[in-house]
């Protein structure tokens, strides 16, 4: 059978229905659906747009559910947490402890891998944009946000976008979109996919791509340019563009819902926009001891993702306990200590930890499991009950249920209340709205309003849910030093471009620091 080998850096056409982001060179077969019968050079289109599609997505679905890479890069390497060796556990050669002190290099595996996946999916949907692949409105329009939302990932997060057209082949160096011209770009697929994508409120089908799920993304956008674009302060214009896109989710039937963690259960809420299929058992296993074990997961958790000290403290309650009835917020969560929710708490899990019968959990080694709030040794030499774990999705609802939220109408909501204070055109105030989404917290109502006030309120609300590092950044607070960090360049605001796709692509440069 006729083979092609392609570089990954290059991402040249991979197989739509089967994404394989682990190797340097790939092997694609005639069967691949990307190909014409002879396997030629010239692209005719995909076979079936459709099944293409659904490929697309579980590709990115995948990207999503891993606890590396996408989520990763934009979670450990923030306040919100670190993955600190306990032993021999977690080491990794280091590849966890450089992201959360920003010593990364562009030898990194999780930013390289993430580069690939990312890529890779741009350049899929590409194929099913193209109108030699006979996809439908809506198929095309479905494409274009999702190629948008890999671009708007490789934008923000390298700063420079490799692109290649179907018809290009390997012997062609991909161009590279500058963060301007992939802003415009993205821009420009989100208008177009807008007049294809279904209205879409609360439902079951909010999986796949909405006007609501667009206009959220471009929210986003608008509410970062000025950051992509290298400004001080951002375009007043901008800002109302953010505010008239989240006005349109709201009329769409989204809005703010009560019981904070009931919008992490998997099912039809009025908050989520868009969610992944995708398990969420990372997100409740990665830091859970390896004794807090259910039905459904006898082996416990893997000990791995805490918080710190200073991002606990930003949620109002006791300091020193988060059990029921310590005066926490609800977003704090509570650690149950009468056996109920299968004996494992929600939100942030510090000091004593209880069974499901409310008995006193010990560690491997038969001390009390007693979660601390710091790390003496930092980010090595630790013992496995240092650190506060957190935890949105709980067991209680599946261990490893397949839905995972991923556009939330809150975050649509402070998007709005930031583009406000910045300057967005809109008959409500930044502090009305922030205090409004407080009360339904459970949290007390604040007399102001600033930069360091609406970035915690950011952080409280969206912990976990990939948008710390990116918050970090668009306040400038990315380079500065906290918990386990000391202060940084700010060259470290874009990763480096994979030292591999340098060689592969003379058109890309290598970002300035490393």
């Amino acid at each position: 059978m006729k083979k092609n080998k392609f570089i990954i850096q290059s991402f040249f056409a991979l197989a739509v229905i089967l994404f394989t982001v682990s190797c340097t060179n790939l092997d694609i077969s005639q069967t691949d659906s990307v190909f014409s019968e002879d396997s030629g050079s010239t692209f005719t289109g995909v076979t079936n747009a459709e099944a293409s599609l659904d490929g697309l997505y579980n590709s990115m679905y995948g990207q999503i559910g891993n606890q590396a890479n996408l989520f990763a890069l934009n979670e450990v390497t923030t306040d919100e947490f670190v993955v600190p060796t306990r032993g021999t556990d977690w080491g990794d050669n280091g590849v966890w402890r450089t992201l959360h002190a920003h010593t990364w290099a562009p030898i990194h595996s999780q930013v390289l891998d993430t580069w690939n996946a990312l890529n890779q999916t741009i350049f899929n949907a590409g194929l099913i944009i193209d109108s030699r692949s006979s996809a439908s409105a809506q198929v095309v329009a479905e494409a274009k946000f999702l190629r948008a939302y890999a671009m708007f990932w490789v934008t923000d997060m390298y700063g420079q976008v490799p692109f290649r057209t179907p018809d290009e082949g390997p012997d062609v160096n991909p161009t590279v979109l500058s963060r301007a011209e992939a802003v415009d770009f993205i821009i420009t697929d989100l208008n177009d996919a807008l007049a294809g994508l279904p209205t879409m409120g609360p439902s079951g089908t909010t999986q796949r791509a909405s006007k609501a799920a667009a206009n959220y993304l471009l929210a986003k956008v608008y509410l970062n340019k000025h950051i992509y674009l290298g400004n001080a302060t951002a375009d007043a214009g901008d800002m109302t563009k953010v505010v008239n896109a989240v006005d349109a989710i709201t009329a769409d039937g989204f809005h703010l819902m009560t019981g904070y963690f009931d919008i992490f259960k998997p099912e039809t809420n009025a908050e989520t926009i868009w969610y992944a299929e995708t398990g969420v058992g990372n997100r409740i296993w990665d830091g859970l001891h390896y004794h807090q074990g259910v039905p459904d997961n006898g082996g416990g958790g893997w000990n791995g993702f805490s918080t710190l000290a200073d991002f606990y403290d930003k949620f109002e309650g006791s300091p020193t306990s988060n059990e029921p009835g310590n005066g926490q917020e609800e977003r704090r969560g509570f650690v149950p200590n009468d056996g109920s929710h299968l004996g494992i708490g929600f939100g942030f899990l510090v000091g004593q930890q209880y069974d499901a019968n409310g008995n006193k959990l010990k560690d491997r080694g038969g001390a009390d499991l007693v979660f601390t709030k710091d790390f003496p040794n930092g980010m090595v030499g630790n013992n496995e009950r240092n650190g506060i774990r957190v935890i949105k999705y709980h067991p209680e609802n599946g261990s490893f249920a397949n839905h995972e939220k991923m556009f939330r109408y809150a975050d649509a909501y402070l998007m709005k209340a930031e583009a406000i204070m910045r300057g967005g055109s809109s008959s409500e105030t930044a502090l009305g709205m922030v205090n409004n989404l407080r009360t339904i917290r459970s949290a007390s109502t604040l007399s102001s309003v600033s930069e360091q006030v609406m970035l915690d309120e950011r952080g409280r609300e969206l912990y976990k849910e990939f948008w710390r590092r990116n918050d970090l950044i668009r306040f400038g607070k990315f380079a500065e030093a906290w918990g386990l960090k000391d202060a940084d360049d700010p060259f470290r605001a874009l990763f480096p471009i994979p030292s591999t796709a340098l060689l592969s692509n003379p058109n890309l440069t290598q970002n300035p620091g490393y």
